[in-house]
């Protein structure tokens, strides 16, 4: 009877160590953990985890981006504010009860732990993933300013010579294309380099459009993410028109396992420019004109405007004429969204990249420019399109 009695009084006790908040503030705390514990592991051993790790990713990645694929529309966008709405009601109504208030903290913490460990264990640890480059066999390395200025002066006359060619208005400026249509055929880019290189082998639904968070995007200077919870590419319905395309391909290499924002740039560039789409064509040789002659004026602004006079005074005159064109229109289309919320939003995302590995940070983006150099010399160019 005693041994009984011991077992009753114990039983409040027991029972508070049991509740379900505690219950989820323990998992919540153990996802937290896991989370660095995992970006230790791969950024110290990452040899031993790939091409394993990236199999499992792509795998994991392709079923949820096709569960996904149902609606046109990204779920994590409309999901997010829904969560926060469903969040903020619960917590007016415990404070108003003045009850419950331990259980909505630890459901929200465990509902952001799931969230950063499905991000961080589903698809992020392919940051330290072998490089792009030595998978398709090509070597990146440091260049000349003479061998940056051959690569801009061939990106250069490759946009120019498409510029005239994608659908314009009566004054010369680029038409606005239906999303969707975009869209799809990002989602399905990469297919044709998937059959000479594995890297591009993965998912093919449409890259999705951001309608709830898209202006706050932008307004952030982001022009699309990839929400690896949910597999989703996604991409404002405002980005600027020359940039859609090539955008959308960037999430959709994403989506693959390219963590690396500056290889997930050259892999845009490589969908675009296999494209038979003109629309995509040009927005991949216009993305890497951009990122060259940026690298080039850095490095010798005289040498970059003699790149420029070049194909200006030759017979794509007119081509050059539009492509700086689209370049001015789409800074006039950015300029409207700058402010405080972009230097936050740049921030947040330098600070993201370093912490898998990208030294560099949001200066990754430039680095394509190495890739590009690369390709161009490598012959690859003299066989493109």
């Amino acid at each position: 009877m005693r041994f009984a009695a011991e077992e009753r009084g114990s039983g409040e006790p027991m029972e508070r160590r049991r509740s379900p908040a505690r219950i989820c503030l323990a998992i919540a705390g153990v996802l937290f953990a896991a989370c660095p514990a995992l970006m230790w592991l791969f950024s110290h051993f990452g040899e031993a985890f790939f091409p394993a790790y990236r199999a499992f990713s792509r795998t994991w990645i392709a079923l949820l981006a096709t569960l996904a694929s149902c609606v046109p529309f990204a779920l994590w966008d409309t999901g997010a504010l829904v969560l926060i709405v469903v969040a903020i009601a619960a917590l007016v109504r415990c404070i108003r009860r003045r009850k419950g208030l331990a259980l909505w903290c630890s459901a929200v913490a465990l509902v952001l732990s799931w969230t950063a460990f499905s991000f961080t264990a589903g698809w992020a640890l392919n940051h330290y993933a072998p490089s792009l480059s030595g998978e398709i066999g090509i070597e990146a390395h440091e260049s000349s300013v003479d061998e940056l200025a051959a690569a801009t002066q061939y990106y250069f006359a490759q946009a120019a010579r498409l510029a005239p060619l994608v659908p314009r208005d009566a004054e010369g400026q680029l038409e606005r294309q239906d999303f969707f249509e975009l869209a799809a055929i990002a989602g399905s880019s990469y297919e044709a380099l998937g059959e000479d290189h594995d890297i591009f082998q993965g998912p093919t639904v449409p890259v999705k459009a951001l309608v709830v968070w898209g202006e706050p995007q932008l307004y952030s200077g982001h022009t699309g993410i990839f929400w690896a919870p949910t597999g989703e590419s996604t991409v404002p319905l405002n980005c600027a028109d020359v940039d859609q395309p090539f955008t959308m391909c960037h999430e959709a290499a994403h989506r693959l396992g390219i963590a690396s924002e500056q290889e997930a740039n050259f892999a845009a560039f490589l969908a675009c420019t296999s494209s038979t789409d003109v629309r995509f064509a040009y927005a991949g040789y216009y993305a890497a004109f951009s990122y060259c002659l940026n690298a080039l004026a850095a490095a010798d602004l005289d040498r970059a405007q003699q790149v420029i006079d070049e194909v200006a005074a030759s017979d794509l005159h007119d081509g050059a004429v539009l492509v700086f064109a689209d370049r001015a229109a789409a800074r006039a289309h950015y300029d409207a969204y700058e402010g405080f919320f972009e230097e936050v939003g740049t921030a947040v995302n330098d600070g993201y990249l370093r912490s898998f590995g990208e030294e560099s940070g949001i200066r990754s983006y430039g680095l394509v420019v190495d890739y590009l150099i690369a390709w161009h010399e490598s012959g690859n160019a003299a066989r493109a399109r």
